[in-house]
Protein backbone atom coordinates (compact mmCIF):
# COMPACT_ATOMS: atom_id res chain seq x y z
CA UNK A 1 0.00 0.00 0.00
CA UNK A 2 1.44 3.35 -1.03
CA UNK A 3 0.29 6.86 -1.81
CA UNK A 4 1.62 9.84 -3.72
CA UNK A 5 1.11 12.95 -1.61
CA UNK A 6 1.74 16.63 -2.29
CA UNK A 7 3.57 18.14 0.70
CA UNK A 8 4.76 21.76 0.62
CA UNK A 9 4.60 21.90 -3.17
CA UNK A 10 6.55 18.68 -3.76
CA UNK A 11 5.30 15.16 -4.50
CA UNK A 12 6.39 12.22 -2.36
CA UNK A 13 5.72 8.48 -2.66
CA UNK A 14 5.00 7.27 0.89
CA UNK A 15 4.36 3.95 2.60
CA UNK A 16 2.97 3.36 6.06
CA UNK A 17 5.72 3.48 8.69
CA UNK A 18 8.17 5.28 6.39
CA UNK A 19 10.15 8.28 7.66
CA UNK A 20 11.25 11.02 5.29
CA UNK A 21 12.55 14.57 5.12
CA UNK A 22 10.20 17.22 3.72
CA UNK A 23 10.62 21.00 3.34
CA UNK A 24 10.16 22.84 6.64
CA UNK A 25 6.65 22.53 8.12
CA UNK A 26 5.32 24.41 11.13
CA UNK A 27 4.81 22.30 14.22
CA UNK A 28 6.69 20.83 17.16
CA UNK A 29 8.20 17.44 17.78
CA UNK A 30 5.45 14.88 18.47
CA UNK A 31 2.68 16.82 16.70
CA UNK A 32 0.51 15.01 14.15
CA UNK A 33 -0.12 16.29 10.65
CA UNK A 34 -2.80 15.36 8.14
CA UNK A 35 -2.32 15.66 4.38
CA UNK A 36 -5.47 15.60 2.29
CA UNK A 37 -3.86 16.41 -1.07
CA UNK A 38 -3.39 12.77 -2.16
CA UNK A 39 -2.81 12.47 -5.89
CA UNK A 40 -2.82 8.65 -6.15
CA UNK A 41 -3.07 5.66 -3.83
CA UNK A 42 -2.83 1.90 -4.14
CA UNK A 43 -4.56 -0.96 -2.30
CA UNK A 44 -3.48 -4.51 -3.18
CA UNK A 45 -3.09 -4.17 -6.98
CA UNK A 46 -5.79 -1.48 -7.24
CA UNK A 47 -4.61 2.00 -8.20
CA UNK A 48 -7.04 4.83 -7.63
CA UNK A 49 -7.19 8.62 -7.65
CA UNK A 50 -9.97 8.81 -5.06
CA UNK A 51 -10.01 12.22 -3.37
CA UNK A 52 -11.26 10.93 0.01
CA UNK A 53 -7.93 9.46 1.12
CA UNK A 54 -5.88 11.23 3.82
CA UNK A 55 -2.37 10.59 5.03
CA UNK A 56 -1.47 11.11 8.69
CA UNK A 57 2.08 11.75 9.86
CA UNK A 58 3.98 12.49 13.05
CA UNK A 59 6.81 15.02 13.35
CA UNK A 60 10.03 13.34 14.51
CA UNK A 61 12.40 16.32 14.33
CA UNK A 62 11.61 19.99 13.73
CA UNK A 63 14.60 21.54 12.01
CA UNK A 64 17.15 19.46 10.15
CA UNK A 65 19.64 21.25 7.93
CA UNK A 66 20.53 19.80 4.55
CA UNK A 67 23.92 19.90 2.89
CA UNK A 68 25.43 23.24 2.00
CA UNK A 69 24.64 24.48 -1.52
CA UNK A 70 27.20 26.85 -3.04
CA UNK A 71 26.21 29.45 -5.67
CA UNK A 72 29.35 30.86 -7.30
CA UNK A 73 29.23 33.61 -9.92
CA UNK A 74 32.21 34.81 -11.91
CA UNK A 75 32.87 36.98 -14.94
CA UNK A 76 36.12 36.14 -16.63
CA UNK A 77 38.75 38.80 -17.14
CA UNK A 78 36.75 41.33 -15.07
CA UNK A 79 37.80 40.40 -11.54
CA UNK A 80 34.18 39.76 -10.49
CA UNK A 81 33.66 36.82 -8.15
CA UNK A 82 30.74 36.26 -5.82
CA UNK A 83 30.28 33.26 -3.56
CA UNK A 84 27.04 32.61 -1.71
CA UNK A 85 25.88 29.49 0.13
CA UNK A 86 22.88 28.26 2.09
CA UNK A 87 21.58 25.18 3.91
CA UNK A 88 17.93 24.27 3.34
CA UNK A 89 15.86 23.44 6.42
CA UNK A 90 13.82 20.22 6.51
CA UNK A 91 11.36 18.54 8.85
CA UNK A 92 11.62 14.81 9.52
CA UNK A 93 8.22 13.05 9.60
CA UNK A 94 6.99 9.46 9.92
CA UNK A 95 3.88 8.29 8.05
CA UNK A 96 1.55 6.69 10.61
CA UNK A 97 -1.59 5.98 8.59
CA UNK A 98 -2.98 6.01 5.05
CA UNK A 99 -6.77 6.05 5.34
Amino acid sequence: MFAIVKIAGQQFKVNQGQSLYVPHLSGKQGDTLEFSDVLLHSDDNKVSTDAKVTVKAEILDELVKGEKVIAFKMKRRKGFRKKHGHRTQYTQIRITEIA
